[in-house]
């Protein structure tokens, strides 16, 4: 984790953006800072490497854009996911925008469905990078070309069903609504804010298509996922 300055949480000087970049390797870290840091509206805040660390960090930097990649680790892929939604959940107003080598048709859709604001692929040229950031700055959305199509193609795709559309996260909280547990008692467990408990619960009813708690392990208990 790198703040700047290193003892200090930072603010974005008025009038600029302030952004936190959170990706696994350090090398694309240091490219990324390198070359936003030459537009004079934009100010990089501080860096995370893990789902954690930007946890931790993003409270005290107060970002306006959070540029993150989806992939943090070898042990999962939908961790970047996880972390998107808890970062939208638990701070409000912070754009979520996705910069990542992966580009399929579900994921797109997976992100925008947690909170992000844009999905960009890593090829995307400076330009196109720096306008996206400044699109989702002002409250807007931003997709290069071939994350828009991606969107499209998702949206007219059938929806996947059972397991393979819920994350590993939200099956943790599956199991624990299966055993009666309130949103605060499932964020004890999870160690995550009522709030991001409350979020998850409300995507597994929704990608159940389901309105009531126990309609949802109810459905669950159908389709094999408890």
């Amino acid at each position: 984790m790198t703040l700047t300055p290193a003892d200090a949480a930072p603010a974005a000087p008025s009038g600029t953006v302030g952004i936190m970049l959170v990706d696994d390797h350090a090398i694309v870290r240091q490219g990324l800072r390198s070359i936003l840091e030459r537009e004079p509206d934009l100010t990089v805040l501080a860096e995370a490497s893990t789902a954690a660390e930007a946890l931790a960090v993003v409270g005290r930097v107060r970002p306006d854009i959070v540029l993150l990649d989806l992939k943090l680790s070898t042990s999962s892929d939908t961790e970047g996911l996880e972390l998107c939604a808890r970062l939208v959940a638990e701070h409000p107003g912070l754009g979520v925008l996705v910069l990542t080598t992966f580009l399929d048709d579900q994921l797109v859709l997976r992100a925008i469905r947690v909170g992000a604001r844009g999905y960009v692929v890593k090829d995307v040229d400076t330009s196109g990078l720096i306008r996206a950031i400044r699109d989702v700055s002002r409250g807007g959305s931003a997709f290069d070309a071939r994350s828009a199509a991606a969107m499209v193609r998702g949206l007219n795709a059938p929806e996947p069903a059972g397991n393979q559309h819920l994350t590993e996260r939200e099956q943790e909280v599956l199991r624990l609504l299966a055993r009666g547990h309130s949103n605060r008692a499932i964020g004890e467990r999870l160690y995550v804010s009522e709030t991001t408990a409350k979020f998850h619960v409300g995507n597994i009813l929704r990608k159940l298509g389901v309105s009531r708690r126990a309609e949802a392990v109810y459905e669950a208990g159908k389709l094999g996922l408890l």
